[in-house]
Parts: structure tokens; sequence; C-alpha cells
């Protein structure tokens, strides 16, 4: 035994330099964010929960917050989360159950589709929240 480590002949990942970056990788990341920052409104509707048990003037002081205009930004942006994050579970399940849909020039456009099914589907939801 020479005592040296022979070197590891396995191939390395490669650097995030090296990637060309496209629809579906920044869908995986924003993926993650939005499954991290459902974990954040599920604070906001045990607050709620809370101050609707509390009484009216505790409903009254989250309702003032959550009509602010910063208020009303956090909604919006939970609605895209909940919303992206439930069209990317789909487009998961059926990548992992038929298999369907890893062309690239699919998978982009499914992922281009999961942002825009977010956006418009928040905007219609705070639209009618505010006609009611």
């Amino acid at each position: 035994m020479s005592g040296t480590p022979k070197a590891d002949s396995r191939p390395l990942s490669p650097h995030l330099q090296v990637w060309r970056f496209h629809a579906t990788m920044l869908a995986s990341i924003t993926h993650r964010i939005t499954g991290a920052g459902l974990y954040f409104g599920t604070l906001l509707i045990t607050a709620w929960l809370v101050a609707l048990a509390s009484g009216p003037e505790a409903y009254t002081r989250v309702e003032m917050i959550a009509f602010s205009v910063p208020g009303q930004l956090i909604l919006f942006m939970w609605a895209v989360a909940i919303l992206y994050h439930f069209a990317n579970g789909i487009r998961h399940l059926v990548w992992d159950g038929p298999g369907l849909g890893f062309s690239p020039k699919v998978a982009s456009l499914i992922s281009i589709f999961n942002y825009a099914f977010a956006i418009v589907g928040a905007a219609a939801l705070m639209a009618a929240a505010a006609l009611s």
C-alpha cells in the first residue's frame, strides 16, 4: 500500500456557469421557492383563524392589515405561489406517471404556461374578491 489515495474516476457535476439558462431550470427553482413561501402563507391563515376566534377587535386588526396595500400585495404573491405550485405539481405528476412532456420544447412551453396560469389566476382571484 502506497498510502496515496486514487483519484475518483466518476464524472463531476457541471458547474452552474456551464448550464445554458432555460425555462424549465427557472421553473424548478421557482417551484422550490414557492413551496417555501407556502409555509409563510400557512402562518397567515393561522393568524387569520386565531384572530377570528379571538373576537371582533382582533379580527378587525387582521382585516385592516389584509386590506392595506402591503397586505394585498402579500395576498397576491401568496395566491401566485399557490397556483404556481399547484400547476407545477400537476406537471410533475404527468412527468412521473405517464412520462409525458419531457421533450425540451414541450417542457419549456408548460413551464411558461405555469407562470402565466399563476399570475392570471391570482389576478382573477383578487378581482373576484374585490367585487364581492
